[in-house]
This record gives C-alpha cells, structure tokens and sequence, in this order.
C-alpha cells in the first residue's frame, strides 16, 4: 500500500520508519531541506513520559495570572484579533477542572509511557544514537513552598504507578554535583528516574536514514499547498511539486496541521504556543549538568547533550510568529547561569524559537479523520519529542488496519465531535 505523509519533524519521520517496518511503500514531504528544521530542531531534550500532564488544570489560570507579573515570566500573551487563539485558550480554560485534569493526563500518561517502550526497542534494534542519557530528569524546587507543593504530584505518580523520588538537598547533589556550587538557591527535587533525555534533532536526522534504508522517500524542498478530496475519499495533495497521489496519506505537520484542515471542513483545536531554547557549548563540564534539571520557578528544562547544554522553555501565545524576543532569551540565560554558572558560555549561544502545536486538553490526536483514506498525527504540544516513537508505531498499526497495542480511546479527533463531523472508525480500531 502507498502511503503519503505530510511532514518530516519527528512525528512525520517516525510514521514513516514504522509504517516502512509495516511493509508500506512510503513517501515524506517537507517544505525543509532535510528532517526535523523546525519544532523538531531546538527543543529542551526531553523524553518525560512520568512529567506527562496537560497545562489546563485546577489553580492553572490563577498561577498564569502571577507568572505574567515575574520578571523572567515562563508565560507570555500577545493578544491578537485571531479568533482560532481566543477559542483555543478559551476551551483549555474549560479543561481546567480537577475531572477534566484527570482524563486528560490518562490519556497522555498512557501513550507517553508507550512511547518510551517503544523508543527503548528502536535503541535496542539500531543501535541508533542522539545524544542519549537515560539518567532520568529533575525538577529542583527553589523554595519550601515548591517542594511542599510537590505533594500534588507525587499522588498522580503514584496513582499511575510512576517511580519517582523525593530528594532533599544532599540527594540533589550526589545526582547532579554541580549544583553544589549553588547549593543555597534551592531546597530540594523531585525525580523521575525512568525519563531520558536526548537531542530530538539528532534522532530525527538518523531515524530518516533508517527509513530510507527501508525504501522510505524523503522529498525535501517541497511546499504543501492543498489536499484535494471528491465524497469521503482524499484524492492528491497539491505540491509545489505537483500533485502526489497515494491510498493512504497521514497528515503530521504540527501547528500548521489545523489549516489544511480547514480547507477539509475539519476543525481541531491545534494551535501554537510559541517556545524558546539556547544551545551552550560547554566551557567547564564540571560545572554542567548531567541529565536534565527542571527549573520550576522559570519552568526551564537545562539538559545536558553531548558536549552542549540545552535550555528550554517560556510559553508564548503569539499566533505563528517566530521572532526572537530578547526577553524570553535574558530568561534562559538567567536559569542556566544561576544554577550552573560557569558551566557553559552563553555568549556564544545559538538562539532558537519553535512552535508547539498544542491541543486545549493537552492530548494530541492521533487516528482517523471524516475521509476514509486520511489520518492525523499531530497535536502533540511539549511533548512531541516524549511520544514520537510510540505515536508512529501507533498510526502506523491503525492505517494497517491492525489492532493497537495500547487502548485508542480519547486519541481520536472524534473527542472533539461537537465540531467535526462524525468520524468514521472500524470496531476493530476502537478497542
């Protein structure tokens, strides 16, 4: 069977190694020179399926209320006449409920986790490398507030059955030694020991060679322009390139997702929240960090790859604008160097903005759409990098026409049905 994905960041690109593994005849679009140069590129390196949770939840909208008066806020609103923005944030101000927090971060918390297994195989089979650790993340609380706080969490944790570990400040320092040099900025941590880290650029860039080693087609340098459709059925997609045909295409084009849809009659709710990253060389790896540290005061990920430190994060809802604010920059050099000055030169620092494509309920979608032959990856929010091989692995069992092997309920768009037409899904999908 031919299949056509729409996309080459890391969801695209993971589709098209499993869907290959599957025995499809796969081609790749991208408008990019190569895989993964854009929301793939620069994110904070993470691989968190145990910090897997949607942003809308109970007391959410209070404490953006107090991060919008900091002065290296991790929230930003550039408030615009777009009605797609005032609608997204006014559905995720919905999902701020203690109920809605709970189904939500089920969902997530089951494909994430699933993901991670399957990242964990796909290691093991190709040997693949990205600048991988698998030492597990921290999130450092700075006062006893944070670490007293942490309470919430730690319950969900271990509801969901997910190791993590509560560290006073000796703890910390035997994990991340470093921090000893600021041991009087911060209190305490808690940790996930099952989580990874890794450079998401570097594993969609050698994740592509093993897909073109499986007969995958990357076309590069190609501009989408429309899907054309006749009843239920898509029937091409217009390309700079002219128009490509296949019996199966899957949409996984992120945050731009939502307006080729449009032109579909399909409507959901992925909108782009706008983050931040600068990449350090190391200058002193004494002076580094080992794995990831969460900074919760600034909500920054600093992680360590390779000879580099990543630092990512600030939330910015801006519509589709990737200026570089030298405001969100000031917050990331802030975080690193408080917490591990010397460690890195940020003066020399590459400077970096990507667009997450997030969903109110914080879910992503994944499945089928109103045309029979059309499916969607995309919706994944922070956590692209987190459930990238376990959402390939998925659509490519359900464009097979296979039983998933983790349960597909609240994956589909069809959660979202007060706005799209009734979805058409098989039985054997739904279980």
């Amino acid at each position: 069977m031919k299949v056509l994905i729409l996309g080459a960041g890391v969801i695209g690109t993971a589709s098209a190694y499993y869907l290959a593994k599957a025995g499809h005849e796969v081609t790749v679009v991208e408008r990019q020179p190569a895989a993964g140069l854009e929301t793939s590129y620069g994110n904070a390196g993470e691989v968190s399926p145990g910090y897997s949770a949607p942003w809308a939840g109970p007391g959410v909208p209070l404490k953006a209320i107090k991060w919008l008066m900091m002065k290296h806020s991790p929230l930003a609103i550039r408030p615009s006449l777009d009605p797609h923005m005032w609608r997204w944030v006014t559905q995720m101000l919905m999902n701020c409920t203690t109920k809605r927090y709970e189904i939500n971060k089920g969902r997530m918390l089951r494909l994430a986790e699933y993901s991670r297994d399957c990242l964990q195989e796909l290691r093991a089979d190709t040997g693949i490398h990205y600048d991988e650790r698998t030492q597990g993340t921290m999130q450092l609380f700075r006062n006893q507030q944070q670490l007293e706080g942490s309470a919430t969490d730690t319950a969900i944790l271990q509801r969901y059955d997910v190791p993590y570990e509560v560290l006073d400040k000796a703890a910390c320092l035997a994990i991340e030694p470093a921090l000893a040099n600021v041991q009087e900025k911060f209190v305490g941590a808690l940790r996930l020991p099952g989580d990874e880290t890794g450079d998401c650029f570097k594993f969609t860039q050698n994740l592509a060679k093993l897909a073109e080693e499986l007969g995958v087609k990357f076309q590069y340098g190609v501009s989408i322009q429309r899907i054309l459709k006749e009843g239920d059925q898509i029937t091409g997609v217009q390309t700079s390139a002219g128009t490509m045909t296949a019996d199966r295409y899957v949409l996984a084009l992120g945050s731009y997702s939502p307006i080729l849809l449009r032109e579909l009659g399909i409507k959901i709710p992925v909108y782009p929240i706008k983050g931040y990253s600068i990449t350090v060389p190391i200058t002193d790896a004494q002076r580094a960090p080992e794995s990831t540290v969460m900074d919760e005061t600034y909500k920054v990920a600093i992680t360590r790859l390779g000879d580099r430190i990543r630092v990512g994060g600030t939330a910015e809802i801006t519509g589709y604008n990737l200026d570089l604010r030298k405001d969100r920059r000031d917050t990331l050099e802030h975080s690193v160097s408080d917490l591990f000055p010397g460690g890195g030169d940020v003066s020399k620092a590459e400077f970096w903005s990507g667009l997450r494509p997030m969903t109110p309920d914080g879910t992503p979608v994944v499945g089928p759409t109103p045309f029979r032959n059309l499916f969607l990856n995309t919706g994944h929010g922070t956590l692209g990098w987190t459930m990238a091989a376990g959402s390939g692995r998925l659509i490519a069992d359900i464009v097979s026409g296979k039983r998933a092997e983790i349960a597909t309920q609240g994956l589909f768009m069809d959660r979202y049905g007060s706005i799209n037409r009734p979805i058409i899904v098989t039985k054997e999908l739904q279980s």
